[in-house]
């Protein structure tokens, strides 16, 4: 089943990070942060599918170089908590191939870098070892600053502010390209960014696992709490494809009833049709029948003989 999933969080300097830090995880590189002289060194994280840089068109070639264009967000800030990058995790659809996740992943970043003016750096990563094998995902930090010819320029604000709309709009954005990407991939499955409340949708609640569950789980382990979340995690399940297939059936009973408005729609025209055929035709015998009429009349008076027929003789 499709599950969507998309977070924001920014890397800010008051929490200890770095935008260059952040930038070596997610890539699987080696960077070093001129700004503190720290050396990141991820190169032998395993799960790291697929990286690229995305920028505006107009953007200088150096944002395409990892180092260069993070460090350059870094030393852009002077504050002690700036926040020098925000980060999106967005989730792949599991039932889509390496390569339709990998288009999906760039048209959002893509996508990011038009509707804000930032570079995004996209990272796709494998479900990790221990954990659920459908949960791929992508992280995708950007900028935090408008790209431009000149490089890095103001500040956009406009993510900043939560009642502005744009989280919103990002978050329909995502699930618009991830169903974009499903429909594509003959997929039946649908994403909604809409929260269960706001669709309407009452699900189960899980129940907290705690930390000592929790490791127990990862390591293959079977606990109480862990039933009860994977017994709702069923029950959830069901719920949720029987909405779908009520949903689809609703769409196809709509369909059909469309379709039955236009055949009497069409029966309705072609009878007013019909219609108009008769009465022309009547109308066309009536005529015909008159000019008949009309005709023997002026043979019959051809035939009779005036007053002073036969004198004489």
């Amino acid at each position: 089943m499709a599950i969507y999933h998309l977070s924001i969080k920014t890397v800010s300097r008051s929490s200890g990070r770095s935008a260059v830090a952040a930038a070596a995880y997610r890539s699987g590189e080696m960077l070093a942060d001129e700004r503190t002289g720290e050396l990141s060194d991820y190169r032998r994280k395993r799960g790291v599918e697929h990286i690229e840089i995305v920028a505006p068109a107009d953007a200088p070639a150096w944002v395409h170089d990892r180092a260069a264009l993070w460090n350059a967000a870094e030393a852009a800030e002077r504050r002690k908590n700036s926040v020098t990058a925000r980060e999106y995790e967005i989730a792949l659809p599991a039932e889509l191939t390496a390569e339709q996740r990998q288009q999906a992943a760039r048209a959002f970043g893509v996508w990011l870098t038009e509707r804000f003016g930032v570079v995004a750096d996209i990272a796709i990563h494998a479900p990790g070892g221990e954990g659920d094998q459908r949960n791929h995902h992508a992280h995708i930090l950007t900028t935090t600053r408008v790209v431009r010819a000149e490089g890095l320029v103001e500040k956009t604000r406009v993510l900043d502010d939560r009642q502005s709309g744009a989280v919103e709009e990002v978050r329909a954005k995502w699930a618009e390209i991830a169903n974009a990407a499903l429909e594509r991939a003959m997929v039946a499955e649908r994403v909604d960014h809409r929260s269960h409340e706001r669709r309407g949708v009452e699900v189960a609640p899980t129940v907290h696992l705690g930390p000592a569950a929790a490791a127990m789980e990862r390591r293959g382990g079977q606990t109480e709490r862990g039933g009860i979340n994977r017994l709702v995690a069923v029950a959830n399940l069901a719920l949720s494809q029987a909405r779908q297939v009520l949903e689809r059936a609703a769409a196809v009973a709509k369909e059909a009833a469309n379709g039955l408005n236009r055949l009497r729609a069409a029966g309705a025209a072609l009878a007013q049709e019909r219609s108009q055929t008769d009465r022309l035709r009547e109308a066309a015998e009536k005529l015909q029948r008159e000019r008949q009429q009309e005709k023997v009349r002026t043979q019959g008076l051809k035939k009779i003989p005036g007053p002073g027929f036969g004198r004489g003789l």
